[in-house]
């Protein structure tokens, strides 16, 4: 089976319909192995994506059309990873944010956008893989007044995208340093990016950092059900954190953990 026929075999799945292409060629070269048939690739490749879209997502999001007229808080417990947040919304935007007035961008959003109730006015931008999600934002802050908001249909990976949108979303200043206030959001999205591609997480905040005020990364420290204790203590990213850019804020609520930190001066 020709490597098109794969993909398209493997975004049968409704859940999978309207992710980047790029991230399935990504999840083909990571389960291509020597005398694998095309339906192991398939098997394999599906289940890694899972792994990287699905564990925060809900099939009853993908539904189009449904979810129109659905309550902003109806949408955020829908979403496993919002679900967990949405008790917390004003203690965390509050202690991020504070005073900040400037623009949001909010990479792998999932639903993050229905939470804009909760944060002082602002611009925001979404970046998401799962096109359902983008739309189902998108025709939620057509619907409201005085919002300055848009979700872009992205992969992470699509790293250059990411940075002229960065840019051209808050211009640069002739000596390309940050004109008008910019802070990014990776709220519990690094753990799927090196499911993917290895060590993508540090390319992806070193290139980025540069062009925003503040970086907030988050991962979760409580497993979604049982709420025990995850082991693992990310070290390596932490580490690296800490290595290269300034902690401003790390605290920990509702089952999250989240860092906040800015370049060094």
């Amino acid at each position: 089976m020709d490597k098109e026929r794969l993909i398209s075999k493997i975004m049968e799945k409704p859940e999978l319909r309207e992710i980047p292409i790029e991230d399935v060629e990504m999840a083909i070269s990571l389960c291509i192995k020597k005398d694998s048939s095309d339906e192991e690739v398939i098997s394999r490749a599906r289940k890694l994506l899972h792994d990287v879209y699905g564990a925060f997502g809900s099939r009853k999001l993908l539904v189009q059309g449904k979810n129109k007229e659905r309550d902003p808080e109806w949408i955020l417990r829908k979403h496993l990873s919002t679900r967990e947040r949405l008790p917390h919304y004003n203690t965390i935007y509050s202690r991020i944010l504070g005073n900040f007035k400037g623009t949001i961008f909010d990479l792998g959003a999932g639903v993050n956008g229905f939470s804009l109730g909760f944060i002082p006015k602002v611009k925001y931008v979404g970046i998401e893989g799962i096109g359902q999600l983008v739309n189902l934002m998108n025709n939620y802050f057509h619907t409201q007044k005085n919002v300055n908001a848009k979700t872009i249909h992205l992969s992470l990976f699509q790293l250059e995208k990411i940075k002229n949108l960065i840019k051209k979303e808050g211009n640069l200043s002739k000596r390309g340093q940050v004109k008008g206030k910019k802070i990014v959001f990776l709220f519990k999205v690094l753990d799927s990016l090196e499911m993917l591609k290895k060590n993508y997480s540090k390319e992806l905040l070193l290139e980025i950092s540069p062009l925003v005020e503040r970086v907030v990364v988050s991962f979760a420290t409580e497993s979604f059900n049982k709420r025990t204790r995850f082991k693992v203590k990310r070290y390596w990213l932490i580490n690296f954190i800490q290595e290269n850019f300034k902690i401003t804020d790390d605290f920990e609520i509702g089952g999250e953990r989240y860092i906040v930190f800015e370049n060094k001066k």
